[in-house]
């Protein structure tokens, strides 16, 4: 070999090797020998199945043997990937890139040799991404729906549990998105012990888990598995000093009573977890043919309700409430209405419910937000003293932007804040109460007011009233409907009166429709009142003309303007 060869040999950090016609080592250069471990002395003249793993000897004596016979290399230019070993006997992997020649005593073969253990590692992390979670571990959803995709079609049983987690929302909004990793984080460890070995564990999306069970047909086997899960949760999670307290609603399916394929079979379980969920959370429940007609008429509707929204379908409508001892109008509740195209005008009971806990709501909850604030601000602009009251939804009650919203929408809409009224129902404010706290002091540092709507037909106790930074207390309908004929419902609303007389609240009693009612609660002290006796609903204008014909009473206009 001419010197200036053997010095770039020596040099270069490829390994290099060739050996002679009998397969013996001929020349190694220092690359290949840190490569594999021997020193040049110990490869030298050895043969090269020294490096080869012995399970692939036999292949690599035929194929030399078919070359020194006059065959072309299969391998000769290309570089191919195998395994090779070292001297303490490790295998790894190789990029080979092999040459012949016929030397003076037969062919003779040299080799450039790559390590790629790293890229392996690389491709090996990289599928692992492809298939897994990356903050938890477990399969990720493109992995569960290929693997349920595959034992579907090899026409084996399986069934599938569909989870989501009651409460996760709160600790986010809460403790932060970094608590809530670490939560899921925990739940990825819990769940394996609570299933069989063979289960296939999933997180499909924030905080949706699957799990997959490939033979199994029986209802009774699932639920039992489900309901291990659920026990499973009893317990709370103790993380970082945090005591956290967390439920699921789990839907589950099976092949082929209830789908043949992937698709259909995750989304009959899909429609079994909601109606876990729209059960209250912390429930089992197994898909039957009837939650598919209900839960698409839904997912209709609420599509329906999103293009009727981008095409201007919606309305607010506002009814007065009144001060009862002369009719004047201090303030107006806007109720939501939706013009549909072939079912006519629709209140509010015939579509919200197909929201639910959809993205959708909040967009509508903030669009109702800030079309109250843009009346509100026309009314002041027009000199009157009248607030208008827009119900909130529990979704933005909850929203971690709500106080940002409703500042904005004040601005935007050059609106002083006691123009707007927010109004919370008392059960969805306690069903986070700490949160719903927080939210509610915030909001009236902009200086907006707070009322408890429904008021006594929840569980909040009285001291409710003195916890939160109310303004006005609206007492529910269903105490008013029957006050001249039921001594309990006049007493219940007496007490409530008072007491919210006593910690300076304005209160609203609602649903008032005759003159026998209102007699009643101007005896019983109430100030104010909201009903059909002093309007419907109507569009801001004919409201707005309601309010100029009472300014235009000399007895009212004073108080009006």
């Amino acid at each position: 070999m001419p010197f200036t060869v053997v010095k770039f040999a020596e040099a270069t950090k490829l390994s290099l090797i060739s050996i002679d016609s009998h397969g013996d080592i001929e020349f190694v250069n220092p690359s290949a020998c840190a490569l594999f471990g021997y020193a040049k002395g110990e490869m030298t003249g050895k043969p090269i199945t020294i490096i080869i793993p012995e399970r692939m000897r036999g292949a690599h004596m035929a194929g030399l043997q078919k070359v020194s016979a006059g065959q072309k290399p299969n391998l000769g230019g290309r570089p191919v990937e195998v395994s090779a070993v070292r001297k303490d006997g490790t295998e790894f992997p190789i990029e080979i890139t092999l040459s012949t020649w016929r030397g003076k005593h037969g062919v003779c073969a040299g080799a450039v040799i790559t390590d790629i253990s790293e890229r392996r590692e690389k491709e090996g992390r990289l599928l692992r991404l492809a298939s897994q979670d990356t903050l938890t571990g477990l399969l990720n959803r493109h992995r569960f729906s290929t693997l349920l995709a595959d034992t579907l079609a090899a026409g084996n049983a399986a069934a599938i549990m569909l989870l989501d987690l009651d409460g996760f929302k709160e600790v986010n909004d809460t403790h932060g998105h970094l608590v809530g990793d670490c939560l899921l984080q925990a739940i990825g460890v819990r769940l394996p012990y609570m299933l069989r070995p063979d289960a296939h564990i999933a997180r499909v999306g924030g905080d949706e888990f699957a799990v997959l069970l490939q033979g199994v047909s029986d209802p009774r086997a699932v639920y039992a598995q489900a309901d291990a899960i659920l026990q499973a949760f009893t317990k709370p999670f103790e993380l970082g000093g945090h005591v956290l307290e967390l439920g699921t609603s789990i839907g589950f399916a099976l092949s082929p009573a209830h789908g043949v394929e992937a698709e259909e079979l995750i989304a009959s379980a899909d429609y079994a977890l909601y109606r876990a969920k729209a059960a209250g959370g912390h429930s089992i429940r197994m898909y039957d043919a009837t939650m598919r007609s209900e839960t698409s008429a839904r997912r209709e509707l609420r599509d329906e309700l999103l293009a009727g929204m981008r095409k201007g379908e919606l309305e607010l409508f506002y009814q007065p409430q009144v001060r009862l001892s002369d009719g004047k109008i201090i303030g107006l509740e806007a109720l939501i209405r939706w013009h549909h195209p072939t079912r006519g005008l629709l209140t509010p009971g015939a579509f919200l419910p197909a929201l639910d806990q959809s993205a959708l709501a909040l967009d509508i909850g903030w669009w109702t937000l800030d079309e109250a604030a843009k009346r509100a601000s026309e009314l002041q602009a027009s000199g009157y003293k009248i607030k208008i009251g827009v119900n909130l939804f529990p979704g933005q009650l909850r929203a971690p932007n709500l106080i940002q919203k409703v500042a904005s929408a004040l601005q935007r809409q050059s609106l002083a804040p006691e123009g707007l009224e927010l109004e919370v129902t008392e059960t969805i404010a306690l069903a986070d109460d700490d949160r719903s706290l927080e939210a509610m002091t915030a909001l009236r540092e902009l200086g907006v007011g707070i009322a408890f709507d429904d008021f006594g037909t929840g569980y909040a106790s009285l001291s409710s009233l003195q916890r939160y930074p109310l303004t006005t207390l609206k007492i529910d309908r269903g105490f008013i409907q029957q006050i001249r004929s039921r001594p309990n419902d006049a007493a219940i609303t007496r007490a409530l009166i008072g007491l919210s007389r006593d910690m300076g609240l304005d209160t609203v009693a609602e649903g008032i429709e005759t003159r026998e009612q209102e007699e009643a609660l101007l005896a019983l002290g109430c100030p104010y009142g909201q009903g059909y006796l002093y309007g419907r609903p109507v569009p801001f204008s004919a409201a707005f003309s309601l309010i100029e014909q009472k300014a235009a009473s000399p007895a009212l206009k004073a108080d009006c303007i």
